[in-house]
């Protein structure tokens, strides 16, 4: 019921009561009954007041407003009977409606794609997080028939949450469906601050933790700017492979950054034995950085003990793209692994759009005969943005981020284009059963907001096998697309 009829409704029925009770009344009662009436006045003209205000059009009642009748005596009530009841002013009605639709202040942010929720103390907050990337992968040009074939798949089918309690307590959590499976990712808790009397951050995970390594082997699945990652970053790399459960501690300077990272098997791993053991180490600098250039040197190292259960050493590395399972370089069948120590170096920059980035890594690989043998993996990559992006390096990692498109479709623009090429080369070299191969790609990268992306590669490959189904010197090429979102 409106303000308004509920006030009306009210006033006619203690006006009906005050005109039955004043007719018999002694004049002692009499004065109460002409203050209750008082009173009731008094609030119906507040209540008429907050609804004028709150009401963009004032509706007229369906009833004609009571009246009280009170004898009249010589004396009238003067006195507010609601002293500490200050009526609300425009300004203050609006806070009123905003804390009744909101009780709890709560503000929402969109900017990164997904609702970043914050508390109206600020002291916490949370975000979903999440990725969908579907490729579709199509080979030719192979003389062996079953590597020709056209193939589609999830590359990343990901939903997670990421949030933080105070200016130190964070967390993340993510779980990936693609592959028809569930496999869980990132998951760990941190805690982040600044040490005194320096300009230096630093922040501390503990959970499930995706590696630090290489530039493209640290950089997130969405982030890359080709649909797969380079050599370096897929064969250059402990056998566990990008997650293990452990401990990392992070150091950020004006223009660097160092990580330390122990951990042990991922958190699906067996639990009838002892787990491997991994540490990796990973620092990057930036010797320029201005607001258009930048000059990125980086350099890393893994070593990691295999446990009595572990033992495998051997490798499939991708060459042509990831949904070809036909199509891979392998060392061929390796048990009785012992561990394995691997290193690499970066080099890179931006100019303006332009970008250039090298990769260097090398695996050795220990057995329990005391055998040992490498892997070496090389990249040489490069961009060119033509809508005048800069590249979307994040100088407090030394990895790829986001991108901030000058221009999204959103807004009537064309969105940012950009044109992409790498060469690359891997070999599992000292091994009888070992392979090798190359390729180059050619790619264009169509961002149509900070958050979706179509992506096309063009890639010639050649490979030479020693096992396998596919043997011997073999060449042809690959085209690929992807449909990409994250948030």
């Amino acid at each position: 019921m409106p303000v308004g009829r509920c006030a009306t409704a009210m006033a006619a029925l203690y006006g009906c009561m005050a005109v039955q009770a004043a007719a018999t009344a002694t004049p002692a009662l009499e004065d109460i009954v002409r203050q209750q009436a008082e009173e009731i006045r008094l609030l119906r003209a507040r209540l008429d007041a907050l609804e004028a205000r709150s009401a963009p059009v004032a509706q007229a009642s369906s009833a004609p407003p009571a009246t009280i009748v009170i004898p009249p005596r010589s004396a009238s009530v003067a006195v507010d009977p609601f002293p500490n009841i200050v009526m609300p002013g425009p300004a203050d009605l609006s806070l009123a409606q905003a804390k009744a639709a909101n009780p709890a202040g709560l503000t929402t942010d969109w900017n990164s794609g997904a609702p970043l929720l914050r508390s109206a103390d600020g002291r916490f907050t949370f975000k979903p997080r999440g990725r969908i990337l579907i490729d579709a992968s199509s080979t030719m040009g192979s003389r062996y028939t079953d590597r020709n074939m056209t193939t589609t798949g999830g590359r990343a089918l990901r939903m997670g949450m990421e949030g933080g309690a105070g200016p130190h307590l964070f967390y993340q959590f993510e779980v990936d469906y693609a592959n028809n499976g569930v496999d869980l990712v990132t998951a760990f808790v941190g805690w982040r601050n600044r040490i005194a009397g320096t300009a230096l951050e630093y922040d501390i995970r503990v959970g499930h933790l995706f590696n630090d390594r290489s530039f493209e082997g640290g950089t997130r699945s969405d982030m890359t700017p080709f649909l797969d990652r380079n050599t370096v970053a897929t064969s250059i790399i402990p056998q566990r492979a990008f997650y293990g459960v452990g401990i990392q501690p992070r150091l950020f300077g004006p223009n660097w950054h160092m990580s330390f990272t122990l951990t042990g098997d991922r958190v699906d791993g067996t639990q009838a034995a002892s787990d491997s053991r991994t540490i990796i180490v990973r620092g990057h600098w930036n010797p320029l950085k201005t607001n258009r250039s930048l000059i990125h040197l980086g350099a890393w190292a893994f070593d990691e003990h295999l446990s009595g259960t572990a033992g495998l050493l051997t490798r499939n590395a991708a060459i042509g793209g990831r949904f070809n399972d036909a199509l891979r370089i392998s060392t061929g069948t390796l048990t009785g692994g012992t561990g394995d120590t691997g290193y690499g170096l970066e080099l890179g920059g931006y100019a303006g759009p332009l970008w250039l980035m090298g990769e260097w890594g090398q695996r050795e690989a220990r057995t329990r005969q005391g055998e040992t043998f490498d892997t070496r993996a090389m990249s040489l990559s490069g961009g060119w943005f033509l809508t005048g992006e800069l590249p979307p390096y994040n100088p407090r990692t030394g990895n790829l981020a986001q991108p901030k498109v000058r221009h999204s479709i959103l807004d009537g623009g064309t969105g940012a284009i950009e044109l992409v090429a790498r060469y690359e080369q891997l070999s599992f070299d000292g091994l009888p059963t070992g392979g090798s191969g190359w390729a180059a790609t050619l790619g264009s990268n169509w961002y149509l907001t900070n958050l979706v992306r179509l992506m096309v590669n063009v890639i010639h490959w050649e490979t030479d096998n020693r096992s396998g189904a596919f043997t011997g010197k073999d060449d042809g090429q690959t085209a690929t697309a992807r449909v990409s979102v994250s948030f």
